[in-house]
């Protein structure tokens, strides 16, 4: 069934992408394996682009090596849908409560809904590896957090050690005084990346000492399809200085809410606000990169159900709908379509609403007495009694 999904998403959405970062991450580490310096790649096409991950991330994405550019791209999408499936069952666990439905059967419409937007299809078209990492840290910090485990945070410092943007995942746990999680993942990323300099030392310190410091060795800060803070400022023609003192301000905001909704007891909102800052932060997030969208439009649509209220519903139509629509593809159009995933991250960082322990307890509570209803009603009807009653035409009345 991933499979199938995942060979429809990318024909149906992307097929001009042809596995593009794929084939790059691809061809690189052949040229590596072979002898030549991994950050010296450059691939044959527009941009001069090469290698941009740490050493480690490198030795992850080495069995690409081992088939041809375009088996690794099918096979990484079909692990891609996968993992968005694995996470949407942890996610749409309380939609499926409050409507009375199995998590299969909301699942089966969650999954084709997450794949018709911006950031999963260009994921699955590029042949890039965000889903993984999006399903390490939500497993990570909700299902292995939940159950009180020791492990939790290695799935945070692996994300981190293959992507650093991940990162602020861990100013998230000390914020949120998660000492231990926090800990295993501080301990993860050293313990992955001294093993990258153990394995491919000149490769780590160029990388370390070099490269990392050189966002535009990515790309062009003012590429549309870069929606972080830094496109915006730079497409606006903002003093340079701007970028820094703004995302300082919304990372301040931004970890703050998300530390109040820790303490509400909404890990999930919690976590989301910190995966949307991280977009606006990092010096650079093409579309690709901005997984907690959908995340953010399930939880106004959980809320809009719960609470029935028009303005989520409104707010989650709309955000839905602009990351299937993607309209900085009809630029120039203005700065409002030019910028519209950084504005819309801008406001949900500012405005995702969070729901409190109580509220949820109460959610819950609801949703089981439902549930029970429900169950009562078609035990009922299914008996002799329920059927005989139910034909008088008295009891009708």
């Amino acid at each position: 069934m991933c499979v199938v999904a995942a060979v429809l998403a990318v024909l149906v959405f992307d097929e001009h992408y042809r596995f593009f970062d794929m084939v790059i991450y691809h061809d690189a580490i052949r040229w590596w394996t072979h002898g030549g310096d991994l950050y010296d790649y450059v691939a044959p096409v527009r941009g001069q682009l090469g290698f941009t991950y740490p050493p480690f991330a490198a030795f992850a994405l080495m069995p690409v090596a081992s088939v041809s550019a375009a088996t690794a791209g099918w096979l990484n999408a079909a692990g891609s849908v996968l993992a968005l499936a694995v996470v949407l069952a942890v996610l749409t666990a309380p939609l499926a409560a409050r409507l009375g439905r199995s998590r299969p059967a909301v699942l089966a419409v969650a999954v084709p809904l997450a794949l018709a937007t911006e950031p999963v299809r260009q994921t699955l078209g590029l042949g890039q590896v965000n889903l993984w990492l999006f399903a390490l840290i939500v497993v990570d910090l909700v299902v292995l957090s939940r159950r009180g485990s020791r492990w939790t945070g290695v799935g945070v410092g692996i994300a981190t050690a293959i992507k650093l943007t991940p990162g602020l995942f861990i100013v998230y746990l000390l914020v949120t005084r998660q000492w231990r999680a926090a800990g295993t993942a501080c301990a993860t990323v050293a313990a992955l990346t001294v093993g990258g300099f153990l394995l491919a030392p000149a490769e780590s310190v160029r990388y370390f000492g070099d490269l990392m410091w050189q966002p535009g060795r990515v790309g062009a800060a003012e590429a549309l399809t870069n929606q972080a803070l830094s496109g915006l400022l730079a497409r606006l023609h903002a003093p340079s200085g701007w970028w820094l003192v703004v995302s300082l301000l919304v990372l301040a905001i931004g970890l703050h809410r998300a530390r109040q909704a820790f303490r509400a007891g909404d890990e999930l909102t919690a976590l989301t606000l910190t995966g949307l800052t991280a977009n606006l932060v990092s010096p650079m997030s093409w579309t690709h990169h901005l997984v907690f969208l959908p995340v953010a439009v399930l939880l106004l649509t959980t809320r809009a159900v719960r609470l029935r209220d028009p303005l989520s519903a409104v707010v989650a139509l709309s955000a839905y709908a602009l990351s299937v629509v993607s309209p900085i593809w009809f630029a120039p159009g203005g700065v409002l379509v030019e910028n519209a995933y950084t504005l819309m991250l801008i406001v949900l960082v500012v405005a995702l609403p969070a729901q409190h322990t109580a509220e949820r307890i109460a959610s819950a509570i609801t949703s089981t007495a439902t549930a029970r209803s429900r169950s009562r009603s078609a035990s009922a009807s299914d008996s002799p009694v329920a059927s005989a009653t139910t034909a008088s035409p008295s009891y009708r009345e």
